[in-house]
């Protein structure tokens, strides 16, 4: 155990401080899942696993209350495995190495897993608590929500009793979520027509990196830069200049995170070199500047190499720069009936060669059905017009607010009486599970809530230590209020 299980509450840390250690990147929830069902069976509480991998915990009300409502509590086992590129981590055999920073705690240079990890916490320690009151409670654990929501998508319409739900999934102290955007999205792949590379020809290598990253739903607001989408900005305006083919093109590499890195290798005539690096550098430098207030490390290298044999040819170079200088990134609209809440957004998520072809990772959110369709179809039509094939996945739904609901009145009110503060009522640009839920079982009341969480699926994530313990303690006001 290190020092993060000495904080407050130690019912949830020390829960945490043993998920630090447990790998469990989204389709890989095995030991996750066996860490959970050992929790429940040293408890005594019945418990199943169903056939998609998710795990449904019951247990009892408490004396007089054995025959209230049941109460769903809802959280993923899965978290995004991110690093630096400098930084050597295994995410399937490495711990996580905690560090605290001031008021907050983060990871040595990977992503933390607070994200849903808090939330799983907080889950096992209600399950162990024998000073608690409350009705009969289901404690669902989902898989592979990250890449996907498998989990929720295959959850049985008939797995769960209770039709009052609590999801501790978001990640901002002082509020209560209410409704999500759904999503969907897209793969792009070209052929990658191939030439060889001309005698004396020269290498390139160029990075582009430090940048933030972040959630592409919840941080896309930030304006922060797309490593990908900028890189190949700069190699498009210097390829109007001095001529040059691609050898290779990678950025980003999980489709719900803004890349933060991106990297290209060039071949170029050998009497053309030094004025297309200098022409680079002052792209590069360009938009460094430009990005300098959203983006204050972001840094970038060039360095020659040996020549590949092979190189993409021409009409290949110019197609996949026009194609990824053309495609979304960011956000499309902001919502007219929330203020401040994005309505419709896309993240240019992943690019990468492979296999002599080149394919592009979209991922589309919206809150509103109609206007997700229609980026969705915008992404297509681009696509196609460079002769891209384009697949889409399946999606996933949003979900609606009620303001009526009862749960939310009775958290507001607890919100005040326990916290001392008045929550604000949102809707986030994220995908949560209470959508695929809310559709599955008709007439679910749903909130969602948790602690401070900052920059979740980049290395720069991070949890506001002391709003752990204001979450928990709301949540527990919760469940003693609607037994």
């Amino acid at each position: 155990m290190s020092f993060v299980s000495d904080y407050e509450p130690k019912a949830v840390w020390q829960h945490f401080d043993e998920i630090l250690t447990i790998p469990r990147g989204s389709k890989e929830e095995e030991r996750i899942r066996e860490y959970v069902c050992g929790v429940a069976e040293k408890k005594g509480l019945t418990y199943r696993t169903d056939e998609a991998g998710n795990v449904v915990v019951m247990k009892p009300g408490t004396a007089g209350h054995e025959s209230s409502p049941a109460t769903i509590m809802q959280a993923h086992l899965d978290m995004v495995n991110e690093k630096n590129s400098d930084v050597e981590h295994d995410f399937s055999t490495d711990p996580i190495e905690p560090v605290e920073d001031g008021e907050y705690l983060r990871a040595a240079g990977t992503t933390l897993g607070s994200d849903n990890g808090i939330g799983v916490a907080a889950m096992l320690a209600v399950m162990e608590a024998d000073d608690m009151v409350h009705g009969p409670l289901e404690f669902l654990f989902t898989i592979d929500e990250e890449t996907g929501m498998t989990g929720a998508l295959e959850l049985s319409a008939d797995a769960l009793e209770g039709r009052q739900l609590l999801n501790l999934d978001t990640e901002e102290e002082g509020s209560l979520y209410v409704g999500c955007a759904g999503g969907k999205d897209s793969s792009l792949s070209l052929p990658l027509q191939m030439d060889e590379a001309s005698d004396g020809a020269v290498g390139l290598r160029i990075e582009l990196k430090g940048m933030k990253g972040g959630h592409s739903g919840v941080d896309v607001h930030l304006q922060r830069g797309n490593a990908t989408k900028l890189l190949a900005r700069a190699l498009g305006a210097q390829y109007a200049r001095t001529p040059f083919h691609m050898a290779d093109l990678e950025g980003g590499n999980k489709h719900n995170a803004i890349p933060r890195e991106a990297f290209a290798k060039i071949v170029v005539a050998a009497a053309d070199k030094d004025a297309l690096e200098a022409g680079l550098e002052g792209e590069l430098g360009a938009i460094q500047d430009e990005f300098r207030p959203a983006e204050p490390d972001m840094t970038f290298d060039i360095s020659e190499i040996e020549a590949p044999a092979s190189v993409w040819d021409t009409a290949t170079t110019q197609t996949v720069i026009r194609l990824i200088t053309g495609l979304p990134h960011g956000v499309v609209s902001m919502s007219y009936d929330i203020p401040d809440l994005v309505e419709t957004s896309t993240n240019l998520a992943t690019v990468k060669a492979d296999s002599g072809t080149f394919s592009i990772g979209m991922s589309s959110r919206s809150s509103v059905d109609s206007a997700l369709l229609a980026l969705v179809g915008r992404v297509r039509a681009i696509g196609e017009l460079a002769g891209a094939d384009v697949e889409e996945g399946n999606g996933y739904p949003g979900w609606k607010p009620d303001m009526d609901s009862r749960l939310l009145g009775v958290m507001q009110e607890l919100h005040e009486r326990v916290l001392g503060d008045k929550p604000e009522v949102k809707a986030v640009h994220a995908g949560l599970e209470c959508g695929i839920i809310g559709e599955k079982i008709p007439g679910m009341d749903m909130i969602s809530f948790g602690p401070q969480i900052e920059f979740p699926h980049s290395p720069d994530e991070r949890v506001k230590i002391g709003t752990v313990d204001d979450f928990y303690r709301l949540l527990v006001a919760t469940l003693e209020e609607i037994a």
